[in-house]
């Protein structure tokens, strides 16, 4: 099963190796068939702490390495 990959900005970075990515998705609403942004927050680890907030980053799908984070940064665009 391929992992899933996403694309985020990052809003904190104050804890070590991890940081927390705001992602963003449109949805259309079934009745008035208007596009509405949802946000959800990832707990991500950042093994180098190199990233910083409001960074644009990308996160993929691993194995749990704490209690909530599941997901690892794999490419940072300043």
């Amino acid at each position: 099963m391929p992992k899933r990959i996403m694309q985020g900005v990052v809003v904190s970075d104050k804890m070590d190796k991890t940081v927390v990515v705001n992602v963003e998705r449109r949805k259309q609403h079934p009745l008035y068939k208007k596009f509405i942004r949802l946000s959800k927050k990832y707990v991500a680890h950042d093994e180098g702490n190199s990233c910083k907030a409001g960074d644009l980053v990308q996160i993929e799908e691993c194995r749990p390495i704490s209690k909530r984070k599941s997901w690892v940064v794999i490419e940072t665009t300043n």
